[in-house]
C-alpha cells in the first residue's frame, strides 16, 4: 500500500528515512511545523519498528522526591519552594527508607530519585542515601539526580565533578535522570531558569558521567517559551554527545504544564503538539535506542496513541509522583502494571518488562 503524504515537504525526508540517512536541521523544521502529522507519525513509526520492532517498554519503578526545597527559583516550575514556604517538605533519610519499602515492600526494579537543591542538606547525605538503600535493597537500581543536582552534589563535596560521580557510583548510584536539560538555548533558560545550570554545563556533567560508566537519559521541556528552530538545535546537541559517548539509553520529551507556574498565562500542550514531539524526536535522535511517552505528563491516552508515533517506552508504574503533578498534572499518581500491559496490547504492541539500563527483558503475558 503506498501512503500519500499531505504535505509534499516529507518525501525527501521519507527517502532519508527508508535509506537509514541523518536527518539535517532544515529536516527538523520541516517536520515540527507540516500540517501533515500523520505523516510524521508514519515516518516515525518506520524508524522505531526498525529498531524495537513491536515491542514496547515499561518498568515496575517508584518515584521519590527527599525534598522540595530549592535554593532556585525556576519559572517554569511548581514544585521547588523556600524553607519557609507552607508547603516545604524535608524527608530525613529513615523516612527515605520507609517510603522505598512501602510499596510491596520494595519489591520494584528502580527507585527513580529527584528533587530540589536544599540549602542546608551536606553532601553526606545523599551519599548515605544511595549507600543506605542501595545496603537495604541490593536488587533495585538506582536512578538518581539530575545533572544540575549533581553539580550541585559537587559543590558541597568540594570535589571535582568526576570524584563525585565516581563516589556516588561506588556506594549505589546506577544511572542518572535525564531531567534539568529544559531547552538547551539560552535566550530561553535566562527567561525560565537563569539560576541553573546551562546547556552547555548540562552536556558536559552527561558527558562527565558517560566516561566514568554511568549511563543516562535526556529530556527536553517543550510548549513554554521555545521556538521551533530551539527545539531541533536541541535534539541535535544531543544526538553530537550520543555520537561521542553513546551513553544515553532513553529520550523523554516533557511537556511543559504551566499551572502553579509564573507562565501559567500560558496554554497546555496539546496532544498534537505531544505527538509531534515525540514522533520528531524519534526522527532526528537516530543514535538513541529509545523514546520514552511520560504518561504522568501526556496522559494514558495519548502516551498509547504514541506507540504509533514513534514512541517505545511508556515509562513505568512510577508511585507517588510529586513534581509534575504540583503544575497541575492530573493523572494517576500510580500506574498498575496490568493496566499498562492492556494499554500496550491494545495498541497492538508487545508489552516487556525491562529493568532501567533495558538489559533483563521479558515479555509480559499476563
Amino acid at each position: 500500500m503506498v501512503f500519500e503524504f499531505l504535505d509534499e515537504s516529507l518525501k525527501p525526508i521519507e527517502r532519508k528515512v527508508q535509506a537509514g540517512e541523518r536527518l539535517s536541521i532544515a529536516d527538523g523544521m520541516t517536520l515540527f511545523t507540516t500540517p501533515d502529522l500523520l505523516g510524521v507519525g508514519r515516518l516515525a513509526n518506520i524508524v522505531r519498528e526498525r529498531i524495537n520492532g513491536d515491542h514496547t517498554y515499561f518498568i515496575h519503578n517508584r518515584h521519590i522526591n527527599p525534598t522540595n526545597i530549592c535554593i532556585h527559583s525556576c519559572q517554569f516550575c511548581a514544585f521547588g519552594v523556600k524553607a519557609d514556604n507552607p508547603q516545604a517538605y524535608m524527608k530525613t533519610l529513615d523516612e527515605i527508607f520507609d517510603d522505598a519499602s512501602v510499596y510491596e515492600q520494595g519489591q520494584v526494579n528502580e527507585f527513580h530519585i529527584v528533587g530540589g537543591l536544599h540549602p542546608d542538606l551536606p553532601y553526606e547525605y545523599y551519599l548515605d542515601m544511595v549507600r543506605g538503600l542501595k545496603e537495604r535493597f541490593p536488587e533495585v537500581h538506582i536512578q538518581a539526580f539530575t545533572a544540575v543536582e549533581l553539580g550541585y552534589l559537587a559543590e558541597l563535596a568540594g570535589k571535582p565533578l568526576k570524584e563525585t560521580l565516581v563516589e556516588l557510583r561506588s556506594a549505589g548510584l546506577g544511572s542518572i535522570p535525564g531531567g534539568g536539560a529544559e531547552i538547551f538555548a539560552q535566550r530561553v533558560r535566562k527567561k525560565i531558569c537563569n539560576e541553573k545550570t546551562t546547556g552547555p554545563e548540562w552536556l558536559q556533567i552527561h558527558e562527565t558521567a558517560h566516561k566514568v560508566g554511568l549511563k543516562s537519559n535526556a529530556t527536553m521541556l517543550y510548549g513554554h517559551l521555545e521556538t521551533v528552530a530551539e527545539r531541533v538545535d536541541h535534539l541535535v546537541q544531543l544526538r553530537e554527545l550520543q555520537d561521542r559517548t553513546g551513553g544515553f539509553v532513553t529520550f523523554i520529551p516533557l511537556a511543559f504544564h504551566p499551572e502553579n507556574t509564573v507562565l501559567n498565562f500560558l496554554p497546555s500542550t496539546t496532544g498534537q503538539m505531544d505527538l509531534r514531539a515525540l514522533a520528531v524526536s524519534r526522527l532526528m535522535l537516530d543514535n538513541f535506542p529509545h523514546i520514552k511517552a511520560f504518561w504522568i505528563m501526556i496522559t494514558p491516552k495519548i502516551a498509547q496513541m504514541s506507540l504509533a508515533f514513534g514512541t517505545d517506552d511508556m515509562d513505568g508504574t512510577v508511585v507517588e509522583e510529586k513534581i509534575i503533578h504540583a503544575a497541575g498534572a492530573t493523572t494517576d499518581q500510580i500506574f498498575h502494571k496490568n493496566t499498562i500491559i492492556d494499554l500496550i496490547r491494545e495498541a497492538g504492541r508487545i508489552p516487556m518488562e525491562r529493568d532501567t539500563l533495558y538489559e533483563d527483558l521479558h515479555e509480559v503475558f499476563a
